[in-house]
């Protein structure tokens, strides 16, 4: 089958020069020559077979580009990184892709629940059954399945999710194995350009339903990419009475985020971001010797941040009302910012990490279950969000979309083995 491994070796990978400052030098190239550079390459595996007599292998028809993949491909993380806490939660090599959509193809002999043909998305996590853990741990237990305690554990390599581990390679390729757990049915009615957004979606709803707007409220959403505007439809479906603001870079992206009901403001420069909020919530801004001004009081109750640049931190916590918060459902890596606002205005800084079990409306269940009935209810359209599909042997083009939105108006992008 084919498949794009990352991680693997690549002769024809560009060198960095002897004597040169590599981390200098990766700031300065753009996203195309970073990926140029990246060890990525186009390669034949042999097709997977289920890895556990409880896997399964999945046929992919649409894989989505996280913006975590797209991070890694393009090295796109700060400077500051190397001391990731994370660095020993991964494997390599990897075949990257957790946001699928697909068919069974082949199952285990214990599987129950599954059988040829049937058409999943993948619930990404290595948690503690497809480890093969018995007892699970408290956190599977309680559907926390993104803060599984047994990463490092059982009879995979370490890796938090689909795509980190090599026995468990990714949607970068024609064919991926799961395990039972991780392979969700989708209900008949839904596309497979709608099926594969079940992720976004997730970890945007993990994130509102988890630090939810109060009533009558603002919210602000920094960045219109997949996690932003998947949290732009969430708050205006479950949450309309509410105000909602769009910090958006690209065009295309304002566009849907103004045709999901959002206020939406331009990115840059920062300081014209803070006086457009400020007079958008009713915040009072009070200027500062030096550097950009503060609301105080501020008018925005919650930001949900999904870009974490540390200028977007920053100008997050200038405008938040006294006590309110700032949720970081982006991660970009090691970054300073100017805090002091965190810390005066009592506000709470909490990280969103992926998803598993949500309630929504008193109704606790997975995640994926809440986006496919809020799309049997009409409640909720991602139409427009996933603009542009690739075949796999355009794999370059695919992630310079990405690296080129405002010419692109990419917003999402999957590869699409159909």
């Amino acid at each position: 089958m084919r498949a794009l491994l990352y991680g693997g070796k690549r002769p024809d990978r560009p060198k960095v020069p002897a004597g040169h400052d590599s981390g200098a030098e990766r700031r300065e190239l753009s996203l195309m020559e970073r990926l140029d550079r990246a060890p990525v390459e186009l390669i034949e595996l042999d097709q997977p077979r289920p890895q556990f007599d409880d896997w399964v292998v999945i046929r992919t028809h649409l894989c989505g580009i996280c913006g975590s993949d797209a991070k890694q491909v393009f090295n796109d993380f700060s400077p500051g990184n190397r001391n990731n806490a994370l660095s020993n939660f991964v494997s390599m090599p990897q075949v990257l892709g957790h946001e699928v959509v697909g068919t069974i193809e082949q199952a285990g002999p214990a599987v129950q629940s599954l059988s040829p043909g049937q058409r999943v998305v993948l619930n990404p996590w290595l948690s503690c059954r497809p480890r093969g853990v018995d007892p699970v741990c408290p956190a599977c237990e309680a559907g926390d399945f993104s803060l599984c305690w047994s990463f490092q554990d059982g009879r995979l390599s370490p890796g938090l999710h689909t795509g980190f581990a090599p026995e468990a390679t990714g949607g970068y390729a024609d064919f991926l194995p799961a395990h039972e757990s991780m392979a969700v049915p989708v209900p008949e009615g839904v596309s497979d350009e709608d099926a594969v957004l079940a992720d976004p979606f997730s970890v945007s709803l993990h994130a509102v339903m988890r630090n939810p707007p109060p009533a009558a409220g603002r919210a602000v959403v920094y960045g219109a990419g997949a996690l932003g505007i998947t949290a732009t439809a969430i708050l205006r479906s479950l949450f309309p009475q509410i105000e909602v603001l769009v910090i958006a870079r690209w065009q295309a992206q304002a566009d849907l985020a103004g045709r999901l009901g959002a206020t939406v403001i331009g990115h840059e420069p920062a300081i014209g971001v803070i006086e457009k909020i400020a007079k958008w919530s009713g915040g009072t801004l009070r200027s500062s010797r030096r550097g950009l001004p503060m609301a105080y009081p501020g008018g925005v109750d919650v930001v949900y941040n999904t870009v974490a640049r540390p200028e977007t931190m920053e100008v997050s916590a200038r405008v938040l009302t006294a006590r309110g918060v700032l949720v970081q459902s982006g991660l970009h890596g090691a970054a300073e910012w100017e805090s002091s606002p965190l810390y005066f205005k009592e506000l709470r800084l909490v990280g969103s990490n992926a998803f598993g079990m949500e309630t929504v409306r008193d109704v606790k269940a997975y995640a994926y279950e809440h986006y496919f009935s809020l799309l049997a209810a009409g409640e909720l359209s991602l139409q427009g969000m996933l603009t542009h599909t690739f075949d796999l042997t355009d794999w370059r083009a695919a992630f310079g979309a990405l690296a080129d939105q405002g010419s692109s108006g990419a917003i999402k992008v999957a590869f699409d083995f159909r």
